[in-house]
């Protein structure tokens, strides 16, 4: 198998921490960076850990090389304090990692952004991850995939409110979504991480996925060594 590197942002989030156990056991890579704010307090033979100041990507940009960039990064109006800082963590911080993995000749990249996603839209939230998708897009890597998964299963480590009454809603109407209607099922992050891995692992023409797609392309998954 050709030796490959993963390079991970957002490795402590829902998504990214389920990311970086699925490419653990892909057997796809044989080395995977993580850059993150403070110490993970995860150790692996595989794992390279960068702590830098995540906001000042000009400071490590030389350090993002590898084939594939996976950016799982987000927070919420809570966390951020303001539109405007959340639109830096959420928009302009993974395009200029994406410039920055660009220039140094990284190949692939698969983003988490949002169902709904549009620069056009009247929801703040929704209109920044369509800036960053914008963005992310100017960028001709051989293989692009943005993800838009629906609301997301799974435990994350800080409780966000609302968000269990929601699993519960969803959960419960998830079996009467169909059609147009099915891409806003809910998905497990697993799921999501799973099919981004699978994506960036063959070629293809398509950029945007939404969640439905996320999670049929996640059931026919299959990692080459599930030995981690």
């Amino acid at each position: 198998m050709v030796s490959k590197t993963a390079v991970v942002f957002g490795s402590t989030g829902l998504v990214g921490n389920l990311l970086l156990e699925e490419l653990l056991a892909s057997g796809k890579y044989d080395s995977i960076k993580i850059f993150v704010r403070k110490p993970a307090e995860i150790t692996h033979p595989k794992i390279t850990e960068y702590i830098v100041n995540i906001q000042d990507v000009a400071s490590f940009e030389d350090m993002i090389k590898g084939d594939d960039l996976f950016i799982c990064l987000g927070t919420t109006i809570k966390k951020a304090g303001s539109i405007k800082i959340m639109e830096a963590v959420d928009c302009d911080l993974p395009v200029s990692i994406t410039s920055a993995a660009f220039k140094n000749g990284v190949k692939r990249l698969a983003v988490v952004s949002s169902i709904g996603a549009n620069p056009s839209s009247s929801n703040y939230y929704l209109k920044i991850k369509g800036k960053m998708e914008e963005g992310i897009m100017k960028y001709y890597f051989e293989n692009v995939a943005i993800v838009r998964p629906s609301m997301l299963l799974g435990e994350r480590k800080e409780k966000r409110s609302g968000e269990i009454a929601g699993k519960i809603f969803m959960k419960l109407f998830n079996p009467i979504l169909n059609g147009k209607m099915k891409k806003y099922r809910s998905i497990h992050a697993r799921d999501v991480a799973r099919a981004m891995i699978s994506i960036l692992s063959r070629d293809q023409v398509k950029v945007i996925y939404e969640s439905d797609e996320l999670q049929f392309i996640a059931s026919l998954y299959q990692p080459e060594n599930p030995a981690v």
